[in-house]
């Protein structure tokens, strides 16, 4: 058994969702310049690295993170997959390796590999980013009923080539009616379908009435 991270360092580098926003840090105080102590200062988007987004995100009415307790976050029947999309839109590749999965409701989190997160310093990353169907939030409401979180490797579960369609899966996904929370961005590099992973903790920066929260992911892997 090991722990491994399955999320980013977040730096002035971290790419985002149409690479419009990016973060900041600010010394406020150094100890170089004379200061007490070293002070720093960050200004970021909460949609940023690895990330989970609320319901909130898209429902005026959506649960936030006080909404959540702490065993809402830590998750031991994990269901791991790898696709190689032909295209940006994912839907069809997912849903045949779904139903072939026996003992469907005993998996409490989803986790997808396109690849994508070994481009990660590319342009291609956020510019030519896979994207998920709406109706996949359906397929898993209906047949991994007890799947709380869906976590995938890719900026968003918005293709920024089809954006439309995009807002349609944050909705379906989000819906605050029986949510599936987003895990978005998320390290899976060291992760593949040969390995065993037999517990994940989510820990979100707890920001009250918040849209999004950046995350540390843990997980513990069989080598």
């Amino acid at each position: 058994m090991s722990k491994i991270y399955l999320s980013y360092l977040l730096d002035e580098n971290t790419p985002t969702y149409s690479n419009r926003n990016i973060f900041k840090i600010e010394k406020k105080a150094s100890i170089i310049k004379g200061d007490v102590a070293n002070d720093s200062f960050i200004q970021t988007t909460v949609h940023i690295g690895t990330h989970i987004d609320m319901p909130y995100h898209f429902y005026d009415n959506g649960q936030t993170i006080e909404n959540f307790d702490c065993k809402d976050f830590n998750f031991k029947n994990i269901l791991f997959l790898e696709i190689k999309s032909k295209e940006l839109i994912i839907k069809d590749e997912l849903i045949e390796k779904l139903e072939q999965i026996k003992n469907k409701k005993d998996f409490d989190l989803l986790l997808v590999k396109t690849g994508i997160c070994h481009k990660r310093d590319e342009e291609v990353f956020w510019k030519e980013n896979y994207g998920f169907h709406p109706s996949i939030a359906d397929y898993l409401r209906e047949k991994f009923s007890n799947v709380r979180v869906f976590g995938f490797d890719s900026i968003s579960v918005s293709s920024f080539a089809h954006r439309m369609i995009g807002r349609e899966a944050h909705k379906a996904f989000l819906n605050p009616i029986k949510p599936i929370l987003l895990l978005e961005d998320m390290d899976l590099r060291d992760v593949n379908e040969q390995k065993t992973i037999n517990e994940v903790f989510i820990a979100p920066i707890r920001i009250k009435k918040c849209d999004g929260l950046p995350c540390t992911v843990i997980a513990d892997i069989e080598r």
